[in-house]
């Protein structure tokens, strides 16, 4: 197997894995005060809670319902399924996987894109520089693929 595409299904599992594991924190936070957790972080890390960013934090944990964070909660763990899937088939060396890997790589590269634009810091250029690396050995992985299926196609032809 590619070791390119290799590293790409570990990243894939790896970005499954850490949703999975936020899914899993979200469920564990149902029928408990959030707003009390809330306030506490804010506590911890010495922030004032009546500054804009804590106090959007604190309005978000109040105005967070059970229902809303069972949905959440099953958003993250169908993305999670989606990259674990991927991933296995990236291992598995599956046209399938290739072409899912390139189509939801390729979707955030506009958004990455503006993000950097908005945000130039070394963080949003990793992001955009990873996610288009990606593309670009899931694009050439797949135009292989295809030249050699047209070479095994063509070989018996004479013209």
């Amino acid at each position: 197997m590619n070791q390119a595409i290799r590293l790409v299904a570990f990243l894939e599992a790896f970005k499954g894995l850490l949703v999975l594991a936020a899914a899993t924190g979200l469920l564990s936070l149902m029928h408990r005060d959030l707003y009390a957790i809330a306030a506490r972080l804010i506590e911890h890390a010495h922030l004032n809670p009546a500054a804009k960013y804590p106090q959007i934090f604190l309005d978000a944990a109040r105005n967070l319902q059970d229902a809303r964070l069972t949905l959440l909660a099953l958003g993250a763990a169908a993305y999670a399924a989606l990259r674990l899937v991927e991933a296995y088939g990236l291992f598995r060396e599956r046209p399938w996987a290739e072409v899912l890997a390139a189509g939801s790589g390729a979707i955030y590269l506009p958004f990455e894109f503006i993000g950097f634009l908005h945000h130039s810091n070394a963080l949003h250029a990793g992001i955009f520089i990873v996610n288009a690396l990606v593309v670009g050995v899931m694009v050439r992985a797949l135009l292989q693929r295809r030249r050699a299926a047209l070479a095994g196609s063509g070989a018996g032809v004479q013209h």
